[in-house]
């Protein structure tokens, strides 16, 4: 009996070892690498996985992230250039449209509509073309240097929206992340791209610095509120241009898988 037992005994250890190897293997996570998509080689699946990648992006899913997957860009260099990015501002455009037709506005100069600036009223394309469409870490001293060019165009559905707002009778406040010291850059940039008659324009002051987007703007349409104004529709790339406080009576998210602000 004991020779039996000294035979089985190691066989349920061994047997015992390979089933927990087997389990732990069956449970384990992917790694981060694997569901950033890492530095893989283009593959069959990329426009798939980017596709999936890029809605968890739209609908924040994806949190605070910092730059695209490597195997998505050559899918967001099609998306913001083949034709797609543009038919989906047209769709926003025309639904901001509508809501804004629906308001009954007082007529006090007080209805007001809140607009974001970049990759919102206007295109830094022609920047992140030079710089891998979001695969490389946003460099803020670049960026600057475009800024002082003044050279965005026009997102041409929001340009449409803007004018539109404007014969409606909404007051157009413009409320961006840029610095108190880009206001002539972004000044002369709107001039330049065709925009007219904005009710204000408001940068981050050097009280400003330091506050996430999403306080900062907080705060700034607070403040339109208790000056009396009533902010029907907001417009921006970033859900931290539309959460918070003091916000829209309705939001308008326009796409961007480039780059995050919080």
């Amino acid at each position: 009996m004991a020779s039996v037992a000294s035979f089985f005994f190691p066989l349920l250890l061994l047997l015992s070892a390979i089933s927990g190897i087997s389990s732990e293997t069956a449970i384990r996570l992917p790694s981060e690498n694997l569901v950033a998509g890492g530095n893989r080689k283009v593959r069959a699946d990329d426009g798939v996985f980017c596709d999936s990648w890029k809605l968890a992006v739209e609908t924040n899913n994806a949190g605070n992230w910092k730059q695209i997957p490597a195997r998505c860009a050559a899918f967001v260099q099609a998306y913001m250039t083949g034709g797609q990015y543009s038919s989906d501002l047209e769709v926003i455009g025309k639904l901001s449209s509508e809501f804004a037709r629906s308001v009954k506005l007082v007529g006090d100069d007080r209805d007001a509509w809140v607009f974001d600036i970049d990759e919102t009223l206007l295109s830094n394309l022609p920047y992140y073309e030079e710089t891998g469409f979001g695969t490389e870490i946003f460099n803020e001293t670049s960026f600057d240097e475009w800024v002082k060019l003044a050279k965005a165009p026009a997102l041409l559905p929001s340009f449409s929206l803007h004018n539109e707002l404007q014969e409606l009778g909404f007051k157009i406040i413009l409320l961006t992340g840029r610095s108190e010291q880009q206001r002539s850059a972004t000044e002369a940039n709107l001039l330049f791209a065709g925009y007219r008659n904005w009710e204000r324009l408001i940068l981050r002051s050097p009280s400003d610095q330091g506050k996430t987007a999403a306080q900062y703007k907080s705060e700034k349409r607070s403040e339109l509120v208790e000056e009396g104004y009533r902010i029907h529709g907001n417009s921006g790339d970033q859900w931290s241009d539309l959460w918070g406080f003091a916000v829209a009576s309705r939001s308008f998210k326009l796409p961007n898988p480039m780059y995050y602000i919080a």
